[in-house]
């Protein structure tokens, strides 16, 4: 997994409650096991109209923001089924973090799985940042993971909480794999033992 330390980028604004993991990754999407892909289907059906054109007004069709690797967002981001297509989506785009005030457990739990950082915010620091934002691609934010803080285009700090384990994984890279390899001299050493008590296994 790769590592999550200091983020510097543009931040795309996306002022609406309740996304979806629908919305952020169609049902009709979800055939591959890959998480490579996903990013060109990323917020589909309202990025691209039925005959597979570009919506002009959508904020990650609009030049300024095509290269956003931060998203503001609106309360309860990430609500609906349980697809973990959908933070696959987001990290393929490019976003490696995403802004709001309050999200669904499940996606919440599945964005540090997979290297994204969702911060959970006060809404009236989540507009701060919202409007930030909408100053295009010349205004970026600062997300330093191990100071914990976020740094707007003008300078003003916004601290912020995250767990302690999950910080720790995101800032080394350690998905529940690398987790796990982390005690592989300890596994060996079981296995050996437990050889040698029982054979016949």
């Amino acid at each position: 997994m790769e590592k999550f330390t200091t983020l510097h980028g543009i931040a795309a604004p996306l002022p609406l409650i309740n996304v979806d993991t629908d919305m952020i990754i169609p049902k009709q999407f979800l055939k591959t096991i890959k998480r490579e892909g996903l990013g060109k289907n990323l917020f589909d059906e309202m990025r691209f109209d039925d005959n597979g054109d570009e919506i002009p007004t959508f904020v990650l069709n609009k030049p300024a923001y095509r290269d956003a690797e931060i998203l503001i967002s609106g309360d309860n981001f990430g609500c609906g089924s349980s697809r973990e297509h959908a933070p696959w989506a987001i990290k393929d785009f490019g976003i490696r973090c995403v802004i709001a005030p309050s999200f669904a457990d499940i996606f919440f739990n599945n964005c540090f799985k997979n290297g994204i950082l969702p911060i959970p915010l006060p809404q009236e620091q989540v507009d701060i940042l919202m409007k930030d934002a909408e100053k295009g691609a010349n205004a970026r934010i600062t997300v330093d993971l191990e100071a914990q803080e976020i740094t707007t285009s003008d300078g003003q700090t916004i601290p912020f909480e995250v767990d302690a384990f999950r910080k720790h994984c995101l800032i080394n890279g350690l998905d529940d794999i690398a987790l796990t390899l982390e005690k592989n001299a300890a596994i060996e050493g079981f296995e050996a033992q437990a050889a040698q008590a029982r054979p016949w296994v």
